[in-house]
This record gives C-alpha cells, structure tokens and sequence, in this order.
C-alpha cells in the first residue's frame, strides 16, 4: 500500500488534467444512466402497447411524473419516433465524453511515466561508481523500459477503472434504487444480486497476490534478458570470435523460455477473473428472472421497470468486474513499482555535504595522507600517502589488480575513502561541491566512450558554449584533425555509438581532444595507450605529451617506457606503496618490483 500511494504521488502535479478527466467520467456516467432509464417507456409503452405502471401508494418525484405523464400522453409511435431522436442524442454524447475521458485518462498516463523516467534517469547519473559495479547495465535499463510501461498501464486503465467504474456503480446502483423503490422491486432480488457479487471478491484477491509475486518473477526475468542482449550486442566481436553463436542463442532461448512460462502464469490467473465474474452474473440474472416472472405475469410488476432493474443490474456488473481485474493489474504494477522504488531509495556512497564549499583552482599539491580503501570486505588500498606538486608528472605502476586504478579514481570521487583523505591545496576534496572538483579534472581511459554524435558534440562534450576554432585547436594538439578532415562531414561526422566507426587510436584521440578542450589543471591518464599499436600509439603518446604540459598529471602506464620521464614513479603492490623515485633511480634497485616488470618488458620487446 505505501508504495502504491509513492505511485499516486507521481500523479497529484498533473492533477488538473485527472479532474477533467474525472468531470467527463461523470456526464459519460449519467447519460449511460438515462439511456437504460429510457427503457421503461420503450417496453411498457411501446413494445407491450401498454401505459407506464406505478404501483398504488407509490409517489413519484415531480420531474418522473412529469415524464410518465407525458409518455403515456403519446401514441406508440409518437413516442417510438421521440425516443429514437433522444437515444441518438444520448449516446452521441455518451460517446464524447467517454473519449474525452479516456484522452485525458490516456495522457495523465504518459505525463507519469515522462516523469518517472526522467527522475530514474536523474538519479541513476547521481548514483556512484560502487552502484553500478553491482547492477548489470541491462536491469537498470529495464527500470526505465519494461518497469515504467507496466506503471503506465496501471495508470492508463488501472486508475482510470478505479475513478470511473465507481462513478458507474454510483449511477447503476442508484438507478436500480431508484426502480426499486418506485416501481415496487423486491430487496429479495437486490438481497441476491449483493451476496452473489460478494462470492466474487475472495478468489480476486487470492488471485491478485499471486499475480504480485509472478509479475516480480516476470520483471527480473525480463531484466536478464536485456542484458543479455545489452552484453551479446556490444560483445558480439567477442561472440563471433570465439564462435559461441550457439551457446548465447541457447542462453537466451532459456531465458525467454522462462519469461512465455511466467507470463502464461500471469494470463491464466488474469484470465480466470473474468469467467468467474460472468458466471456469477449469469447465475444472478437467473435467479432473478425466476423470482421475477411470476410477479410479472400477474402485472404486479411492470414488465419495463423490471428490465430496466435488469438492464442496471447487469451494467453493475460491468464496473464490478472491471474493478477486479483493478486489482490484478495493481498488483502487477507494484511488482514494477517495488524495482523502481529500490532504484531511487538506493543511497550514494559519494555524497556532497550541505555546506560544501567551491575548490579554488589548484595551486599548490594534490596529497593522498593515509589513506585506505575498501571494496565490500576486500580492503585494496593500505595507507597510501604520497603528494603530488602543481606541474609534476606522478606515475603509477605494479601488477595487475593492487589498486592503481582505484587510487586515481579517489580524486575525482568515484568513489570515498573508507580512511585517510585526499586534499587539494590542503582542502579535503570531501568538503568541496562535486562540480567544482570535476571542472579541475581531465580523464583520459583505456576504454575510450564516446557518444553516438557528431565528432564536434563529443571534443566538446560537457563544456557548454564553444566555438569552431576551440574545437579545432584541442583536435590539433590532440593529432586527430588530419583524420577528422577526412571523415565524410569533418566535424560534423556522427561517430557511432561508443564510436564504433572509428579505429583505437583515433577514439582514443578524440578522447584526449576532449580533455584538451576541457583544460584541467588536473590530468588523469589511466593507461591510455596500452590497446593501440605502435603507429597509433606513437600518435597518441604524443598527443599526451603536449596535452602534459603545464597540468597536474597521474599517469597510470602499461608500457613502463612511457614514464621515463615522470617526476616520480610510485610503485604498488599488494595495495601499498612498495617503491618510489625516478625512473633511473628505481632501474638502479636490482631487487627492486620495478626493475623486475621493467626487465620483463624488455625481454618481451625484444621477443617480438
């Protein structure tokens, strides 16, 4: 229930179109209620040839009597040729309003879930690093594709049969009063018709939690699915070359199998609902026509008032069963609900203070002062200190998997130190606003992203307003405007996604471009060379080389050839810091962990 109520919050800021909605629900309601009213003279008057009956004693409102007076006035055909012209009238209007409502109902709907999956999307890009380390990329595009659509139908049809249906109850159930008390109908038949209705509600709702649980199962099934595709699709070089077609098309012939069976679970029990509520109806019409017929046929009753309590009995059950299938679809909704929920309750592990404070441009040093970092239990990082001077070059090496990438990735906060902390200037960059540490910060990876745009909006991605020869100037230093030149529109070429009409080293070109065009004082270098062969990796070595100059720079390097001449070199194993110096100090430690990977680079080069 909480969170249902979470959902409708989602509602109330579009609240005027649901009370539009709402006002049309309500005149589609009462002309359908007149329209059935109008049977009464249609039988009585018309078919049976006979006068409207009111039994002895009973007193009509003056507006009623007015009415019947007036339809027993009138020959049949007068009154056949009237109530032709009235009903066409009626319904015409009917019709009108329902799709007025059913518009409006419709864009309440679609004006949610543009909400929702804008607030999704926000908070998916104010969630931290650790977040999506734990959540395939395929379910959390599911929250916003497959969940949010399940939302939308619980408010397109859930919502509105929960607005309009009672409305229609209100209008039938007082049409079938009013026919009972002025037209003598017996409480034995409404007595019936209420008892039979009520067998219906216990297995509803039985249904409706399982229908919870399954729709849940559905959700999550349909979120392996989307990262299967998300992981084959983006692999597929992968997939081909190792020649695992089949085995990833049983894979997701599994899943999808899973998925038939859980939704054939979910319409056998939203199927059920229905025959149930009409077995019920037809068992209380009946009922209700053998009670009837003999009241009937000795003309205590009128046979027009009678159909006409049919007629509202039988449009009483339409809503009632609408209502039901209300609930199946509810619950289905808060399956998704509950996904959508886990994602925007899920908590930052990187967070800015209320009273964060802007970073001054650095001038000074960037310090690590005992810091230690943990991932879950595993702790990667033990007691790093070091300081990095304005203008200097610190280089970060050692094997695969002791924490060098997780060590520049404190300073730009991808993630919080569990102990210690990092300062700018001497300011703890904890206590400084996240824009005004990322505007000082340049990032350039081994895994180059770009977006699936023109090759200006990518150099200039995050910088706002920019000129052509800004864009130009980053691409020169960046060794990448001769080959932009020579794409079919020059800047102006659409990359790809992730850049895929590009080689490595011109992406990794235009990523450098992009740093360049932002000018951070501050430069991280996370092996930007280490996929690119030698012609490319000449270009882009160069291209780093120039972006160097005059910034704050962490490099970490694959290639330990490429920091010959950083100020210092900081070597890590086992998460700490095991050696430090230049790269000819270091060379002259024969025992030394650098020496060591040096030697076997060496030896390597010269194998090939």
């Amino acid at each position: 229930m909480e969170n249902y109520k979470r959902l409708i919050k989602f509602v109330l800021p579009h609240v005027w179109v649901l009370g539009l909605a709402g006002l049309c629900m309500i005149v589609s309601s009462a002309f359908g209620g007149v329209s059935i009213g109008m049977i009464i003279p249609l039988v009585d008057n018309i078919i049976t040839g006979k006068k409207i009956t009111v039994p002895h004693g009973v007193s009509l409102p003056g507006p009623v009597k007015s009415l019947v007076d007036l339809a027993n006035s009138l020959t049949p055909l007068q009154l056949l040729n009237d109530m032709i012209l009235i009903v066409i009238v009626l319904w015409l209007l009917k019709s009108f309003f329902e799709f007025c409502q059913t518009y409006l109902m419709n864009d309440v709907s679609q004006r949610v879930i543009r909400d929702v999956k804008n607030i999704i999307y926000k908070k998916l890009l104010t969630l931290s690093m650790d977040f999506y380390s734990k959540n395939a990329t395929g379910k959390l595009m599911s929250r916003i594709t497959n969940d949010a659509a399940i939302i939308r139908d619980a408010i397109s049809t859930g919502l509105t049969d929960l607005l309009y249906q009672p409305v229609q109850l209100i209008v039938y159930i007082g049409l079938l009063l009013f026919v009972k008390v002025y037209f003598s109908i017996s409480w034995v038949l409404i007595g019936i018709s209420l008892l039979l209705f009520g067998l219906v509600v216990y297995p509803v709702v039985k249904i409706g939690k399982r229908l919870k649980s399954i729709s849940r199962q559905s959700q999550e099934k349909m979120s392996d699915i989307t990262t299967t595709l998300h992981e084959t699709i983006s692999g597929i070089r992968v997939v081909k070359a190792f020649s695992m077609e089949d085995y990833e098309s049983r894979k997701f012939a599994a899943q999808n199998q899973g998925l038939y069976k859980l939704t054939m679970k979910q319409v056998k029990r939203m199927t059920v609902v229905s025959p149930i509520t009409e077995f019920v109806g037809i068992a209380c019409v009946a009922i209700i026509l053998w009670i009837a017929a003999k009241e009937i046929i000795s003309g205590a009753l009128s046979a027009g008032a009678f159909i006409t309590f049919l007629a509202s009995l039988l449009s009483v059950m339409r809503p009632i069963k609408r209502l039901t299938n209300v609930y199946a679809i509810n619950q289905q909704a808060m399956a998704a609900a509950e996904r959508i929920f886990e994602t925007l309750d899920a908590k930052s592990s990187v967070s800015e203070k209320p009273d964060a404070v802007i970073l001054p441009k650095i001038k000074k040093d960037v310090r690590f002062e005992e810091v230690c970092f943990k991932y879950e239990d595993k702790e990667v990082l033990k007691g790093i200190s070091l300081e990095v001077r304005v203008g200097d070059v610190a280089a970060f090496v050692g094997p695969s998997g002791v924490g060098k990438t997780t060590l520049v990735n404190l300073i730009p906060r991808f993630y919080d130190v569990t102990a210690g902390r990092v300062t700018i200037d001497g300011a703890d960059i904890r206590d400084c606003t996240l824009k005004s540490l990322m505007e000082q910060i340049g990032i350039v990876t081994q895994e180059t992203i770009l977006f699936n745009d023109t090759v200006t909006a990518n150099i200039s991605y995050g910088s706002g307003v920019h000129t052509k020869e800004d864009v130009i100037k980053a691409a020169r230093i960046a060794n990448a405007h001769d080959f932009i030149m020579k794409m079919p529109k020059g800047y102006d070429t659409i990359v790809g996604e992730r850049g895929f009409r590009l080689s490595g080293g011109e992406k990794q070109r235009l990523a450098i471009a992009r740093a360049v065009f932002k000018d951070p004082p501050i430069l991280i270098l996370d092996e930007a060379t280490s996929q690119l062969d030698t012609e490319s990796e000449l270009l882009v070595q160069e291209a780093i080389d120039r972006m160097m100059k005059g910034r704050t720079v962490f490099v970490i390097a694959h290639r330990l050839s490429t920091i010959k001449h950083a100020s210092t070199i900081y070597v890590l194993d086992r998460g700490m810091i095991v050696d430090k110096g230049s790269h000819e100090e270091l060379l002259r430690e024969e025992k030394g962990l650098y020496k060591r990977l040096y030697d076997m680079q060496f030896k390597d080069n010269l194998l090939k």
